[in-house]
């Protein structure tokens, strides 16, 4: 889609140009397209979570030393997101402000796959003697780690930030629940991939070993999904500053002011970071409740998706198989990947049913997601007694703490799959709450903001139960239409703007703000991790470490270490679900 300039801009008006649609016959298709994106990136970090650590156990990383190797994913989070995300917020690019980023960020991410599966053969071409290649394949392994999340979260932060941007405010709620249900896809395939014998089934095509073959697909997979995203969906464009610095006002009057009149469009480092850094101080009230309840419950999220696949998988080496033969890093990978296919279903079944079964936080303005007919009648039934999407979060971290504080206990796979398992119903709630109360609040700032009253135009008509379009003047110098069935919002520069309009200008700031929240714990759970392992493993690992001398192994006596950290995890996760009661009171 060719979009029109505009043949002049003012100051005194904001300047879009484009008309912002998702691709698609129906708002389920559109919806879908809209997210696919999320299955790329689940195939990205399900692998590294699901391989990486049993991978560089058997490099012989010690479990201590892992513990700070992980501490990549929430440094890049803290880092890479919000400054991503204010950025984007900002970019006059000519394809939007968005997919740019997405495209580049999957490029890298391709490239950082490939070296993590081929890393000891991109070791071996500088000829080194065995233990010196081992050294430098755990050194080039990390390094690439850390690129890898890096990289795959400026990917991330966007795909979030342009399904908050194409969404008008009664839509939020749905969009999240596509986006958790997308993810929910993304886990089941990958899991699903990796508890097959890849080896067996295809031989040496695609490489001749699980793991190689495993990093191959998930690059091919993060470019499909994330190619398939920025080819469906369609962004306006955004040319002049002056409505969103007017909407940084509203958040920061000083910084703002102080560099509108040192002229220009662009920004240092440093003020992006002090801009970040005042933001986040000074988010609103409800912002706040929900970055608090995030932060709790994340300190338990850590060691589950970053161990909770190895831990499965020693399980099955240590007390149901402890001699058995083959490749033990393919072992743990597929019992590991077996248990969390079962997690995967469940998450993702969740993700379908519960945004039907749960009020929506706007639903008194009368839009719900709309259930299939044949589920219709049961659930006008149950209208009455349909839980709050916040009493849904509480009762979602109360399930994941029951299930975690059993893991010091568990001494078999079967029981532990169930454990797992048992995670997917707070997984697709943890996934779905935070994104649509912020998504609603933010799209609630844009829309309440008095410049935004006098600066855009366009009131929204209901095309059917299932479609919503955004009627404005078009604009003299577009000869574009739109289809009733394109769910879609078109912008002009004069008018009035009406209050339940969907705009997402600070979404990507805001979006970077509560991931801060999310990787500020991960540091906690590293720390959490370092200690306990230290203390309870602190060689390097019998069932992986095969290359490195037996007497620097750890003993498998007693507890696991990584149950102990899932224990901790629990308890955090009550503390988060009565962080809920904050977002309560803050309404």
């Amino acid at each position: 889609m060719t979009l029109p300039m505009p043949s002049t801009t003012t100051p005194n008006h904001a300047s879009w140009v484009g008309l912002p649609r998702i691709k698609g016959s129906s708002e389920s298709l559109q919806m879908a397209l809209l997210t696919t994106s999320m299955i790329g990136l689940d195939f990205c970090w399900g692998t590294e979570m699901t391989y990486a650590t049993p991978y560089l156990l058997s490099l012989g990383l010690s479990k201590s030393r892992l513990s700070l190797v992980w501490i990549a994913g929430p440094l890049s989070g803290l880092v890479m997101q919000p400054v991503i995300g204010m950025v984007s917020d900002k970019s006059t690019l000519r394809w939007g402000r968005r997919r740019p980023f997405m495209v580049v960020g999957t490029v890298m991410v391709v490239v950082c796959l490939l070296v993590l599966g081929w890393t000891q053969e991109v070791v071996g071409l500088f000829g080194l003697e065995r233990e010196s290649r081992r050294k430098a394949a755990i050194a080039v392994a990390v390094v690439d780690i850390y690129v890898l999340d890096f990289v795959i979260n400026i990917a991330q932060s966007t795909c979030r930030a342009l399904v908050v941007d194409a969404l008008p405010i009664e839509k939020q709620q749905l969009g999240s629940a596509w986006v958790s249900r997308m993810s929910g896809v993304g886990k089941l395939l990958m899991y699903g991939l990796g508890a097959l014998d890849l080896k067996a089934l295809t031989g040496n095509f695609l490489g001749d070993s699980q793991f190689k073959k495993v990093c191959l697909i998930a690059a091919i997979a993060m470019a499909v999904a994330q190619g398939t995203t920025c080819w469906a969906v369609s962004e306006r464009v955004y040319v002049a500053n002056t409505y969103v610095s007017q909407l940084w006002r509203k958040v920061d009057h000083e910084l703002t002011e102080d560099h509108s009149k040192g002229g220009g469009n662009s920004e240092s480092m440093l003020q992006i970071v002090r801009q970040i850094f005042t933001t986040t101080l000074h988010a609103p009230e409800r912002i706040n409740a929900i970055c608090m309840v995030q932060f709790w419950a994340w300190i338990g999220w850590f060691p589950f998706l970053f161990y909770g696949s190895t831990w499965v998988g020693e399980i099955y080496l240590r007390h149901e198989a402890p001699n058995a033969t083959g490749d033990a890093l393919t072992n743990v990978g597929r019992i590991g990947s077996t248990a969390f296919i079962v997690f995967a279903i469940i998450c993702f079944a969740a993700s379908i049913v519960l945004p039907w079964l749960v009020q929506s936080p706007d639903e008194d303005n009368g839009y719900t997601p709309r259930p299939p007919e044949n589920l219709h009648t049961v659930l006008s039934t149950l209208k009455k007694s349909k839980p709050t999407l916040l009493t849904a979060w509480m009762l979602a971290n109360l399930i994941f703490a029951a299930s975690m504080i059993f893991a010091p206990f568990v001494r078999s796979v079967g029981f532990a799959t169930v454990v797992i398992a048992l995670c997917g119903i707070p997984y697709a709630v943890g996934n779905w709450a935070p994104g649509t109360f912020l998504g609603v609040e933010v799209n609630k700032m844009s829309s309440t903001l008095p410049l935004a009253n006098s600066m855009n135009g366009g009131t929204y008509r209901r095309l059917s139960n299932d479609s919503i379009e955004m009627n404005t003047p078009p604009s003299p110098h577009s000869s574009q239409r739109s289809s009733p069935r394109t769910l879609h919002l078109r912008h002009a520069s004069n008018a009035s703007i009406v209050d339940n309009t969907s705009t997402g200008e600070l979404s990507g700031i805001y979006l970077g703000i509560l991931n801060i929240y999310t990787t500020l714990p991960q540091f906690v759970g590293t720390a959490i991790s370092w200690v306990v392992f230290s203390i309870l493993e602190p060689g390097k690992s019998p069932e992986l470490a095969t290359e490195a001398p037996v007497e620097e192994h750890h003993g498998t006596d007693g507890v696991s270490g990584i149950a102990v950290c899932l224990f901790i995890g629990a308890i955090s996760a009550l503390v988060a679900a009565w962080a809920t009661r904050w977002l309560k009171l803050a309404g």
